[in-house]
């Protein structure tokens, strides 16, 4: 389909939605509020439209007058200059549509379930784990996002063996997204007398949130073991059996979520998890069905792919899937990633934009 053509399409949809939406039939809440966020989304869209068939309108104009024979001197090279910087700026119009045009992640505008796990590296990779989840939790902050502790596995000199977050907020999952794989960092332990750098790991997964009605999750299916909760809490988190482990049957998927004291708190958010680990298995599942072959120059969200080195000697930071080095180590990890970020989305965009037919 040509590009023309699909503007007409996208312009037709707007105008039936801006109908249905003034209209007084009855219609359910939930219609009316996916209707109203589409008609929102297409607005901008809408506007590109008019602003690229405009400059072209103009183009139109401008040659005719360049070709009237009977035209005045003055009046033609006029038109000649404005032509040619009318002409310049419709690439980009078009550009900038096609950029609107891309399909949109249906999960991008998600909150979203952050787990950060320890990996090869042993208590190394613990304490490495307990910095990139500070990390996050201070991207939250600056993003203005409600960051959640879910459940935390310490270790004994402050490493994390897990940690899981609820983070919500405006486009959480469109910008942590990037953030799934293998983190790899290389410096000298603390624990290490003799110097020596040492390499360790560990593994980040970024789940988008699902909403209630899309999970459902038969109470059959669902296994729940309560114990006592251990390792450090307070001094009643280890008097009580609250802490929850969730098996879900079919898939084999366990969550355990002992942070709280309450049983029934660490129940609702080991449910949480739960609902999102197995939201993202499907929708994983539908993306392959739809495009087997497609694989981003970013990198897949292959969660055992490398995607990023933190080298401390040296204050970098490296991101392999576009190859960017940034020496600003002490910066990122107090959360400052929206340079990491955006250069990521960035090459996700232009890599989407080059499969365009």
């Amino acid at each position: 389909m040509s590009l023309d053509a699909k503007l007409d399409r996208v312009v037709a949809r707007a105008e039936e939605l801006s109908a249905i939406l003034a209209g007084t039939d009855a219609r359910p809440a939930r219609d009316f509020a996916r209707l109203s966020k589409e008609y929102a989304d297409l607005t901008p869209v809408v506007d590109g439209i008019g602003e690229l068939r405009k400059a072209r309108e103009e183009l139109e104009s401008l040659r005719a007058l360049i070709d009237d024979p009977q035209g005045e001197a003055d009046m033609r090279a006029l038109a000649e200059a404005e032509y040619r910087e009318v002409k310049e700026k419709i690439p980009g119009l078009e550009d900038r549509l096609k950029v609107l045009l891309l399909p949109k992640d249906e999960a991008d505008e998600r909150n979203a379930i952050l787990e950060v796990r320890a990996g090869t590296g042993g208590e190394e990779a613990a304490l490495f784990a307990a910095d990139l989840f500070r990390m996050y939790q201070r991207y939250a902050e600056v993003r203005g996002w409600t960051f959640e502790v879910m459940n935390v596995n310490e270790t004994g000199i402050g490493g994390y063996k897990e940690a899981i977050a609820s983070v919500s907020g405006r486009d959480v999952f469109a910008r942590l997204k990037f953030e799934s794989g293998v983190h790899r960092v290389q410096r000298v332990p603390t624990t290490e007398s003799g110097g020596r750098i040492h390499t360790s790991a560990a593994t980040v997964a970024v789940l988008p949130e699902p909403e209630d009605v899309e999970i459902r999750i038969e109470q059959k299916d669902l296994r729940v073991d309560r114990y006592r909760a251990s390792g450090p809490g307070g001094q009643s988190v280890n008097t009580t059996d609250s802490a929850v482990r969730l098996t879900h049957l079919p898939t084999g998927i366990v969550v355990i979520c002992q942070d709280e004291k309450s049983q029934h708190k660490n129940k609702a958010k080991a449910m949480k998890v739960l609902k999102a680990r197995l939201y993202e298995e499907e929708r994983s599942r539908r993306e392959a069905e739809i495009s087997a072959t497609r694989r981003s120059q970013v990198g897949t969200g292959d969660r055992s792919e490398r995607i990023r080195t933190y080298n401390f000697p040296q204050g970098r930071v490296t991101d392999h899937r576009i190859n960017l080095t940034l020496h600003k180590l002490e910066r990122i990890m107090d959360g400052e990633l929206d340079e990491l970020i955006e250069a990521l989305a960035a090459e996700d965009e232009a890599s989407r934009l080059a499969e365009l037919p």
